[in-house]
């Protein structure tokens, strides 16, 4: 049983009048998140590459448009303060990615970048935007955001990337991981509720209440468990293909505007390496938002978008950030 809403087919549901948009409205209001009185919010599916992928497509249809790419063991929702803020001048459209969140599991158990990339290339198409989008990624989205850009050049017109590089911190992966492992399987959602705060002590308890809807699921047998595919990870496989691995050689050939955010207190991007990752990148500028670790987008929404706001303004103008 599946705790959320959302499309059961491959027509647009509208969720601008459901009760998970009023919940995420107050959790705007307590953040101080700007959005617009009247936001056009539909849940949708598309078939492509052999899968079934839904999404959450916000905004104006006409206008420029936005790719949010999340982080492993995460889903489109975690993206969505951000995105009603985006949607007052931007189409946002949040991708659940293979295995996760409401997106059909792979068959194959194929959950390499280079599939991930191939999907976001897919998915691009299949949408057909009057001009690339902007696509912006956390984590394991941010990886799959650099393979897509070294892989389709042609299909984005900048990227942003959150808190992942080609060097990362083996103490920060070991951290993620032991909570993804304590994380699949609970008889209540309290227990769930009690672990995420623990682990993120930066989000209110209120918010993470209003949110763990997205991340379970209830089971025949009345367990919740996660929504994620952890077949791999429970066969002590990891998902690696031939060039999923990212360089800072990699990095030097990325020739679009890049905007890479760190989280001050993250323990997955270490300060020097943002900055040998920033300055590999030919278009590359680096911001560190405050207050927040890992999860930037979530922890710290306010200080996200005002970097994001000041990158994207400077796209619109066609000018240069200052390294």
């Amino acid at each position: 049983m599946y705790l959320n809403s959302f499309a059961d087919s491959t027509a647009p549901h509208d969720m601008a009048g459901s009760e998970e948009f009023a919940s995420l409205l107050q959790s705007a209001a307590d953040l101080g998140i700007d959005h617009a009185p009247q936001t056009e919010y539909r849940s949708a599916n598309i078939v492509l590459r052999g899968m079934r992928f839904h999404y959450l497509d916000w905004g104006n249809p006409a206008h420029p448009a936005i790719i949010l790419l999340h982080g492993g063991h995460q889903q489109a929702h975690s993206w969505d303060l951000v995105s009603l803020n985006l949607a007052r001048h931007y189409r946002v459209i949040a991708l659940d990615q293979r295995g996760h969140g409401d997106t059909e599991w792979a068959r194959d158990a194929d959950y390499t970048g280079q599939a991930m990339a191939a999907d976001a290339a897919g998915f691009i198409r299949a949408i057909g935007f009057e001009q690339p989008p902007v696509v912006i990624g956390h984590s394991m989205g941010g990886r799959n955001t650099m393979l897509l850009a070294r892989n389709h050049p042609d299909l984005l017109r900048a990227m942003v990337i959150v808190d992942i590089g080609p060097e990362l911190s083996e103490r920060g992966r070991t951290a993620i991981a032991g909570f993804v492992k304590a994380n699949e399987e609970f008889d209540d959602l309290e227990h769930f509720i009690a672990n995420v705060r623990q682990y993120d002590p930066y989000r209110p308890r209120a918010h993470i209440e209003r949110t763990v809807k997205y991340n379970m699921l209830v089971r025949a047998d009345g367990k919740y468990v996660s929504k994620c595919d952890g077949t791999l990870r429970r066969l002590g496989i990891r998902p690696m293909a031939p060039g999923d691995a990212l360089t800072l050689a990699d990095a030097a050939k990325l020739d679009l505007p890049a905007l890479l955010v760190r989280g001050a207190d993250s323990n997955i991007l270490a300060p020097d390496a943002a900055e040998r990752f920033r300055d590999a990148l030919p278009q590359g500028v680096l911001v560190t938002v405050p207050n927040c670790g890992h999860g930037v987008p979530s922890q710290n929404t306010p200080g996200f978008l005002a970097a994001l706001h000041d990158f994207l303004a400077t796209l619109q103008s066609g000018g240069q950030h200052v390294r």
